[in-house]
């Protein structure tokens, strides 16, 4: 039986992992090795498919990872010039995400990990992300300072070790990702929203006036609900009095408004800690105003700055086998009855 197989896992020094991710509508998967060299990071998203429906449908994705996942993978382990006899472990992003189309993944990762006989990994989507710094910088070493930033999650975090995870601020309500996408269909911008957000504030001005983000007495803590609502409201006093809205103004506005709040918390924590190195990883680090503000800031500074390239920022399968490869070393391995999980909480320190 698998299960009785487990104990007996070697754990070798310089494995090669392959890894795959299905939490929404991209399917994706990647083989690193134990020095974290990405060797294929291959990707098949159906975003367009989701374009005139304003959003992800859930059942279309799934769908799509049907179709996908074996295609992805094979191209994956062709990319990196290996066969499957090469691979030592399978990563799996098991949460948080679309349940239907986490299933896929988790359900073709289960049965590729019996059928090579090697550990089966289970990896939260969340930490993933934080783990793609690693994979931009493979001589970063813990303490540091990690902003997370994307659809689901926002948070300002002290990493203590790979493993070691403290909350010094968080989403109050809405996540960044989420704002960006809802103030996307108040301006009546197509899926997706942020992206589509960032493009529309290029040749806007920042001078519709927005409440403040932080909240509570350590300022670390955020609020996008009220952001949100503000913009929908400054809209729709616009639009009801037959005036004009100028929506590359207020995507501006928003986008500053939204991204300055975390970058000034995760600057002050650095220097609260004593730290001198930031990291960034999720979604919402692919925006292009947050790089460049962020740049100038850690530059005048002194800071080191490890911003993932764009793409290890988005759903990619390279960052899950990065925190694949954190938990293989800690021989985090999942028996076949692992199930995916739509909800995966942040399971750090607060």
């Amino acid at each position: 039986m698998y299960k009785d197989l487990i104990k007996g896992f070697s754990v070798k020094e310089n494995p090669t992992i392959l890894a795959i991710e299905s939490s929404c509508d991209e399917t994706a998967a990647a083989i690193i090795d134990g020095e974290r060299n990405i060797l294929a990071n291959e990707i098949m998203s159906s975003c367009r498919e989701h374009v005139r429906f304003g959003g992800v449908v859930p059942e279309i994705a799934s769908r799509a990872h049907v179709t996908a996942v074996s295609q992805v993978v094979e191209k994956a382990v062709i990319s990196a010039g290996k066969t499957l006899k090469d691979i030592d472990a399978v990563a799996v992003t098991y949460g948080a995400g679309l349940l239907g189309a986490l299933l896929v993944g988790v359900s073709y990762a289960k049965s590729l990990a019996y059928a090579l006989n090697v550990p089966l990994i289970p990896v939260s989507h969340i930490r993933g992300h934080l783990a793609a710094a690693y994979l931009a910088d493979k001589t970063l070493k813990p303490p540091f300072i990690s902003l997370l930033l994307s659809g689901g999650h926002t948070a300002v975090i002290l990493v203590k070790s790979e493993s070691d995870f403290k909350i010094l601020g968080e989403t109050l309500d809405d996540a960044v990702g989420e704002a960006f996408d809802k103030v996307a269909r108040v301006l009546s911008l197509e899926y997706p929203g942020g992206p589509n957000v960032e493009r529309l504030a290029k040749d806007g001005k920042d001078v519709v006036p927005l409440p403040k983000m932080l909240k509570g007495e350590g300022g670390y803590d955020f609020s996008y609900s009220g952001l949100k609502t503000a913009v929908i409201n400054y809209v729709h006093k616009i639009e009801q009095s037959g005036g004009e809205v100028n929506r590359a103004d207020v995507a501006a506005s928003f986008q500053r408004a939204a991204i300055d709040a975390p970058v000034n918390a995760a600057l002050k924590a650095l220097e609260q800690y004593g730290l001198n190195t930031l990291t960034v990883g999720g979604g919402v680090a692919a925006n292009g105003y947050l790089r460049d503000s962020l740049t100038e800031k850690c530059r005048d500074k002194s800071i080191k700055l490890v911003l993932p390239p764009k793409p290890l920022c988005t759903d990619n399968a390279a960052m899950i086998a990065s925190e694949g490869l954190i938990r293989y070393r800690a021989r985090d391995f999942a028996t076949l009855d692992l199930n995916a999980k739509a909800r995966v909480d942040l399971d750090f320190v607060r």
